[in-house]
Order: C-alpha cells, then structure tokens, then sequence
C-alpha cells in the first residue's frame, strides 16, 4: 500500500473536502453556520449596517423626490415668468415705475402677457372690522391689481371667484392666502366683510398659495377703479408680471430694465422667480450632503462592528476550526468560510436598508404630497458598498482563522 493510499485511507473524506469539490451551496451553508447558531448577534451586528444604508437611501431618495417635485411645480406654473419692480432711487427711496411700463414692456416680441400690481400706500391697511385698534394691523399689503393677474401669474381661487370689470369698480376683494389666514377668514361672499381704511370691502375670493409669487399670499387685491373712487389713491404700477417665449427669457430679462424705465433703468429690479426656487433646493442638496456623511459613517461603524464580531468568532469557534483542519480542510477553506460568513452578514444587512431606506422615502414623499423617487443606482450602490464592506471587514478574521494550526484550535477544548 503506498503513502497516498494511507493518507487516503486516514482521512477518506479528504477529496470531499478539497477546494475543487466545494460547491457554492456548500460553501454558503457553512458560512450561514456562525449566523443560525448566534441569530441575535447576526441581527445586532447587520443591524449597523442596515441604518446605514437606510440613512444614505433616505437622504438620496428624499432628495430625488424633493427635485421632482420641483420639477412637476416648475412645470405646472412654468419657468418663463418674470418681475420688474422699482428699486432704490439715489435719495433711497423706493422707485415706481412708469404708467407706461406695461404698454412698453408689451412692445418687446417675445413677451406673451404683462399686467401690473399697485402698491397702495402704507398708512392703508386691512382690519377684520372697524372694532380692532388702529395700531393693531395685520400686515397684509393693499394693492390695485389687473384683471388678467392671475392668468399671468399662476395663481388660483381658493374660495369665491377673481375681480371682473363689474366688482373691480365696486369695493371688492381679493385675499390672498395668507392675508386671509391672518384675517380669521375661511370662505368668501358677499357679506363677509372687512375694513380697508375707512371703507368696507366684500371678500369675493380667496386665493390659493402661489409658490412663484410669494408676495400674493399676504396681499389684499382690489381693483385700479375702486382704489382710486373707495381710497383715494394712485395707482401708478409698482410691481410688473410678464411671461415671456421660452427660449427667450434670458435675452427678454437683459432688455426689461431699459424697457420699463428707459430714463432711469439703474432704478429697476428684473427678478425670475423660478430661479429662487431652483436655489431653494441647491441650498437643500448641500444640506443633505452632511446628512450623506452621516450615513457614510453610520455605514462604516456597522462595518466596524462586523469585523469585531467575526474576530471574536473566530476566537469562539477555535474547536471547530480545529476539528475541521484535523479532518483535512484546507486554509483556503478556512478562509473561505468565514469571509463569507461576513459577506452574507453584510449582504442581509443591506438588503435590509435598502428595504428599510426605501419605506421611509415613500412614506415622506406620501406626507409631503411629493412623487415618490427611490433612484435604482442608489440601490444597486447601496448593497454594493455593503458587501465591499463585509468582504473588508471580514480578510483579517478569515486570515487568522486559516492560520490557526489544527494541534492549538484542538489544545483549548
């Protein structure tokens, strides 16, 4: 009988055991051995991962879902609205623009509609009746408004209905949202009623928020005629809305102030709303990049937390190591069993995020009333980063675990 012959015959489970005859079900059931007899640790320890994962999910995914919504707003009210206001003049003094402002910036080709606000002045406010103390203003803004305002704007009623040629000559309003909450008033019609100076108006309307023209929202809106016959005042244009083509709303922009005022256009502000909306949420993604960092150290704690417990397990388990190298396992085996036992922890782990990160993304996004966005790349490189960690985590424990000699690991029985 030769050598091999005995060494075959000494250990007949030898050829079993070599690398070529490891198939991959085996391997995965003997790395899932250290998770199904210490299942509480398994979870405590992918549990690190798992909020992670989720952290960096949610933060993507809320983001992405933030921008949609923005995206499906910009759309819906349109980014080619523009504003043209006065400015400061050389004494400081807040500028108005010319009565003609609105007839020339129609003149420019591009321009599709122009209408004007009026801010009437600031001794003229707005009172839920004639029994509230003067000093006690609600700070809800008067102005004399064009009819075609909210075709223009974007804005829409609420409660009630918009000024007509018929109610603007009469003393009728408009409230904006705000001003209406402000107000105490929830519904329109024609006996409610509140105090503008010394006159009383019929709340005819209520408007909805407007997100591109935030200053409607606090703004009672009268008529040109009922502000000049009911209040006395002027009604020269403060304040001009105008949308313009599309892809001219750059070169339309850049013509405005010379347009509006061509003797003073160094006095005139040219504004495009959308734009502070756009900044709005750039301001929004540089705040979720920390909330990124944050994730990525959560995620690295959780790989810290794998690598302990793989090596304290590699300790705990020097009898099996022992016994499975007396009966020939190789090194590699070794290796091979425990590295992935910390890949299927860490892989459960960021299944688990994922799944997790995903939950919390659309049930924010409901809440918000957004689109719900959970980009697949997030995904995809959330797992990914997860098992890169698990292999990381796990070389040192599978090293020193292939390095034990079989006569040591059986020494500490």
């Amino acid at each position: 009988m030769t050598g091999s012959d005995t060494r075959a015959r000494a250990h007949p489970d030898s050829s079993a055991l070599s690398v070529s005859r490891l198939t991959v079900g085996d391997v995965l059931r003997v790395g899932a051995t250290g998770l199904r007899t210490r299942p509480l640790r398994a979870v405590l320890s992918a549990l690190g991962v798992a909020i992670g994962i989720a952290a960096m999910l949610c933060v993507v995914g809320i983001s992405a879902s933030g921008r949609a919504d923005l995206e499906r707003t910009l759309d819906a009210l349109g980014t080619n609205l523009l504003v043209v206001q006065g400015g400061k003049n050389a004494d400081g003094d807040t500028s108005r623009l010319p009565d003609a402002a609105v007839a020339m910036i129609e003149r420019v080709g591009p321009v599709r509609a122009a209408v004007s606000l009026s801010r009437l002045p600031d001794d003229i406010h707005v009172y839920r009746n004639d029994h509230i103390p003067a000093e006690r203003t609600s700070g809800v803004i008067v102005y004399a408004s064009d009819l075609d305002l909210p075709t223009t704007t974007g804005a829409a009623i609420a409660h009630g209905a918009w000024l007509n040629p018929a109610t603007a000559e009469h003393p009728a309003v408009v409230l904006g949202a705000e001003a209406a909450r402000r107000l105490g008033i929830t519904t329109a019609g024609p006996d409610v009623l509140v105090q503008i100076a010394d006159e009383r108006f019929a709340v005819i309307g209520i408007l909805r928020p407007v997100p591109l023209v935030p200053e409607l929202d606090s703004a009672a809106l009268i008529g040109a005629r009922a502000a000049a016959d009911y209040l006395a005042a002027d009604t020269d244009p403060s304040i001009v809305y105008l949308r313009a083509a599309e892809h001219q709303v750059t070169a339309v922009r850049d013509v405005l102030a010379a347009t509006a005022n061509p003797a003073a256009p160094y006095e005139v502000v040219v504004s495009r709303p959308s734009d502070a909306l756009t900044a709005k949420r750039a301001a929004e993604r540089a705040f979720n990049g920390l909330l990124l960092g944050l994730g990525a150290v959560a995620l690295l704690v959780g790989g810290v937390g794998i690598a302990n417990i793989m090596f304290i397990s590699v300790l705990e388990r020097r009898t099996e190591i022992g016994l499975r190298r007396a009966l020939g396992a190789t090194r590699g085996q070794i290796r091979l069993q425990f590295l992935t036992e910390s890949l299927l922890l860490s892989t459960l782990g960021g299944i688990a995020g994922a799944m997790l990160g995903a939950t919390i993304t659309i049930t924010y996004a409901s809440f918000q009333q957004w689109p719900s966005v959970t980009p697949a790349w997030a995904i995809v490189a959330g797992i990914g980063s997860t098992i890169t960690i698990g292999a990381v985590a796990g070389i040192y424990p599978a090293v020193r675990a292939a390095r034990m000699p079989p006569t040591e690991a059986l020494g500490s029985v």
